[in-house]
């Protein structure tokens, strides 16, 4: 059984705090992106439990991936759960503030879920996910949701930018979350995200903003000029996701510019 798993975008994304559990409180709008992976399972006699990989480098051991972790997690509750080989083919790029990995946990336990038969709800699989991350149970939910909390307390939200290409650029840069987060002062936003992405698109530009930028663009100068030549040709709305180094543009649906991006920049229209 084959599943594909998408990725994400952030529509605004603000660290309102800190928490006595280390993690953070934020707020931001998550919204589905049609860029995929490909995640198969097979199972039968005479197989153990294990993962192959192919497209786009995973980064650590692949005993450690998250889809393989989904599927002990799932089998500490569910012992009759059987051995599994999984194949993952990414086309999303890790580490990228896209959310791929996150997916692809999520996705697993669906997937699992539904080849097995385990009858497991949509807010039980909302909880399994979130012990693998704090991005996971939107990828349960996969539709855009206005998100707070570490991330898993889920509004959905009417949000339609069908009518809109999306471009999608990765520099190839790391950006550690950890150290992006040590340069945040968290603050209560001033405008509400939720009354901000039901004005016109048109408007975001200067209210939909993403607190990981600014220390970013500081560093990383090189992201900062790719959200800049995203405007510079048209894009209607352009932001970094998540804590980057990923930025996206929305244009217009008839118009696909192309970009002077170098060579090794990964980039995907939607």
């Amino acid at each position: 059984m084959v599943i594909f798993p998408n990725c994400k975008i952030n529509l605004g994304l603000h660290i309102v705090s800190r928490r006595n559990d280390g993690f953070h409180d934020l707020e931001t709008i998550f919204y589905p992106v049609q860029w995929l992976d490909a995640l198969e399972i097979i199972h039968g006699d005479n197989i153990a439990t294990e993962a192959s990989f192919s497209g786009i480098p995973i980064p650590g051991k692949s005993a450690d991936n998250i889809c393989l972790k989904a599927w002990q997690l799932l089998k500490n509750d569910f012992p009759g759960l059987p051995p599994v080989q999984m194949h993952l083919h990414k086309h999303i790029p890790a580490g990228a503030g896209l959310g791929g990995g996150s997916a692809d946990g999520a996705f697993m336990l669906i997937l699992l879920n539904k080849k097995f038969k385990l009858g497991i709800s949509n807010e039980q699989l909302i909880r399994y996910s979130l012990q693998l991350g704090s991005d996971c149970p939107f990828f349960i939910i996969n539709q855009p949701c206005y998100a707070t909390g570490r991330g898993e307390i889920l509004t959905p939200v009417t949000l339609d930018l069908s009518g809109y290409a999306f471009l999608i650029v990765n520099p190839g840069i790391h950006i550690n979350t950890g150290w992006a987060f040590s340069k945040i002062t968290p603050a209560i936003p001033g405008v509400s995200l939720t009354a901000v992405i039901q004005q016109p698109v048109e408007t975001w530009k200067d209210q939909l903003a993403n607190d990981f930028e600014t220390p970013v663009f500081k560093e990383y100068p090189a992201v900062r000029e790719l959200k800049e030549i995203l405007y510079q040709h048209g894009a209607v709305y352009a932001s970094m996701t998540g804590s980057g180094s990923t930025v996206f543009g929305l244009f217009k649906k008839n118009e696909r510019p192309v970009l002077p991006f170098p060579a090794h920049y990964l980039q995907k229209w939607i």
